[in-house]
């Protein structure tokens, strides 16, 4: 069919669709689905499970540029790496020891909205790390250990909400923060396990606390 011919099947002017197939131009869903319909398909949304966008807030972001300002030259960064199997999402940040080949799969928080399923989401997205392009980035004959790192934005607040849930923090993240801090900023330290690390932001100013 022609454009003029869909245009018309769905009272949509054709250079407006010549524009759309140009990508120049949106179409709105119930547009999408009459042209659909038109041309003998159906529309299928598929939605997968998620805490939420890539990028969910400009603190968040802050909270990752310090966790990386504060590394040693010891940890690569890669940001935002897509996971496929066998869940599908994003990792924030996956730090790797140049001398160990640890990985260590983070995600940055300014709050928490649903704590079982933001560690839940963590959990799996960390064990599909495996379906990562160029895993495991590394020529080391044995798979590489898997940390989990949760960063969370130092607030009463946050400070608060971990204090009433001691033993649920304390099994997803049971190393000390402090030896993480210690691992991340030091030269020598092994990562220690699944952790937090607290970032301070006051102003424009921003720190990772000790």
């Amino acid at each position: 069919m022609s454009l003029r011919d869909v245009g018309r099947a769905v009272g949509i002017d054709p250079s407006h669709l010549s524009r759309v197939e140009a990508g120049a131009r949106d179409l709105s869903a119930a547009s999408l689905i009459a042209i659909a319909a038109v041309l003998g398909h159906d529309v299928s949304t598929r939605l997968y499970p998620s805490s939420g966008p890539r990028v969910r807030d400009h603190i968040q972001v802050r909270m990752l540029e310090t966790v990386m300002a504060a590394a040693h030259p010891r940890w690569h960064a890669r940001l935002e790496v897509p996971v496929y199997e066998p869940v599908y999402g994003v990792i924030d940040i996956v730090l790797q020891d140049r001398l160990t080949d640890d990985l260590v799969s983070g995600e940055g928080h300014s709050a928490l909205t649903a704590v079982d399923a933001q560690l839940r989401w963590a959990a799996q997205k960390t064990d599909a790390l495996p379906s990562a392009r160029g895993w495991p980035w590394t020529d080391a004959p044995a798979a590489p250990r898997t940390c989990r790192l949760l960063v969370l934005r130092s607030t009463a607040a946050m400070r608060d909400l971990v204090r009433q849930l001691p033993e649920t923090f304390a099994a997803a993240y049971p190393a000390s923060s402090a030896d993480a801090r210690a691992a991340l900023v030091g030269g020598d330290r092994r990562w220690p396990g699944d952790a937090i690390l607290w970032v301070d932001i006051r102003g424009a100013a921003t720190a990772l606390r000790r």
